[in-house]
């Protein structure tokens, strides 16, 4: 019985069940595979029946260590799969825990039902789509796009392999879904510097958004064109892109309004049109004000979107203005209260934060800024972040400033 049980660990639902101590999908998996019954299942725990019962119907939490430790013993649980890394470090995705993304057994089986088959979808398995894609956007806040890639392309593979077997309403969801997971591969193309591929998933979801009847995406995969237009130093067609998400797309959301306004703004700043810049970025404060109020009625991928994010955004907006301190202003401001969890957009803004220090001749708190970056902008912020902090150590040098030596250097050592 021990060595069918190390065996069993094996087994992906049950592995993943641990992972994240969802002892009562724990119970109801092992039971399943074991054949025990909840009385044999306590024995082996040093639980009651009506307590393993408990566990498993959700209406008891585990929460004590010493349960936790006689699940482990009893049930022979590996170590690998309940015990942290020695060096946590050197582990391919740092601290990252997930909030249980992955389905029970049940739920995988019919996953793999509908998409190996003619059974129809339902709407269990869009809602954990749904969730896995949500745990998926918040990882790459912490971890950076490369790792997801892959996965994400996967993903969207399934979810377009459910639109055969989906009826009525259902396949309004997952062309919906679909539209979702392409605005999110999009991003994280334009995210590694991949224009040519970014712009064909934002076409595609743009396509599959309009298809669903989703203004939302469809307006969100024009304001974040508008991006690519505004990091690519077009101003002007940043500004076009994003006011034809304003009004191609009616009854969108107050955060998608504000969204587009403030890249209207943007596109402004860069342009060096300080007026209509500041005219935008204040319809888009108004939008996210009134937004704020109903927090509910956003998107789901608008989840980063607040005023903290918005305080970032007039910084950039300063920053190309060239009004040097108030992008100091701004940005600090953004980035004390940026949650440490979003490591590549502290990456991204620290930098800017960086050139705009160097801008207003503050040389060497510009290098501290800069070199303390240096790390995750080689880590999670390539090209993008990477880039910047070179165009502060060109500024510094064009100053005359030995800081920009010292910061090609760190540079340098990261390359």
């Amino acid at each position: 019985m021990g060595e069918f049980r190390t065996d069993l660990w094996s087994h992906p639902a049950l592995a993943s069940a641990v992972t994240v101590e969802d002892w009562g999908q724990v119970f109801r998996t092992y039971r399943k595979l074991t054949g025990l019954s909840q009385t044999r299942l306590g024995e082996l725990v040093g639980l009651v029946q009506p307590d393993v019962s408990d566990i498993e119907r959700g209406r008891r939490r585990v929460t004590s260590h010493e349960v936790r430790q006689r699940i482990t013993v009893g049930l022979e649980i590996p170590p690998s799969l309940h015990t942290p890394p020695e060096h946590p470090d050197t582990a391919p995705v740092p601290a990252l825990s997930f909030a249980g993304p992955g389905p029970d057994e049940d739920l995988l089986a019919r996953v793999t039902s509908v998409v190996d088959t003619t059974h129809r979808v339902d709407a269990p398995t869009l809602d954990w789509l749904d969730r896995l894609l949500a745990e998926h956007r918040r990882a790459e806040d912490v971890i950076g796009s490369r790792p997801l890639v892959e996965v994400m392309r996967r993903q969207l593979h399934t979810v377009v392999d459910l639109y055969a077997a989906a009826r009525g309403p259902l396949a309004d969801r997952v062309v919906r879904l679909a539209s979702e997971h392409a605005q999110f591969l999009a991003w994280m193309a334009q995210d590694q510097g991949q224009t040519a591929a970014a712009l064909a998933w934002y076409d595609r979801s743009h396509e599959w958004a309009l298809e669903a009847g989703d203004a939302n995406m469809a307006a969100t995969t024009l304001s974040m064109k508008a991006h690519m237009a505004w990091s690519g130093g077009r101003g002007t067609r940043c500004v076009r892109l994003a006011e034809a998400a304003r009004w191609s797309a009616p009854g969108t959301s107050l955060g998608v309004q504000g969204m587009a306004a403030q890249m209207t703004a943007r596109g402004h700043a860069l342009n060096g049109d300080a007026d209509d810049a500041e005219r935008r970025l204040d319809d888009a404060q108004i939008l996210i004000g009134r937004a704020a109020e109903h927090p509910e009625d956003e998107p789901p991928w608008m989840y980063f979107y607040g005023e903290t994010w918005f305080t970032l955004q007039r910084g950039m907006a300063a920053l190309h203005l060239r009004n040097w301190q108030t992008a100091i202003t701004h940005l600090t401001t953004g980035l004390n209260a940026l949650p440490d969890d979003y490591r590549r957009d502290r990456t991204w803004y620290r930098s800017c934060l960086a050139h705009a220090l160097a801008g207003a001749g503050e040389a060497p708190q510009s290098l501290a800024v800069a070199t303390t970056t240096v790390p995750d902008a080689s880590a999670v912020g390539r090209p993008h972040s990477w880039n910047e902090l070179h165009t502060t150590a060109a500024v510094l040098l064009r100053r005359g400033a030995r800081e920009g030596h010292q910061l090609v250097a760190a540079l340098r050592e990261h390359d």
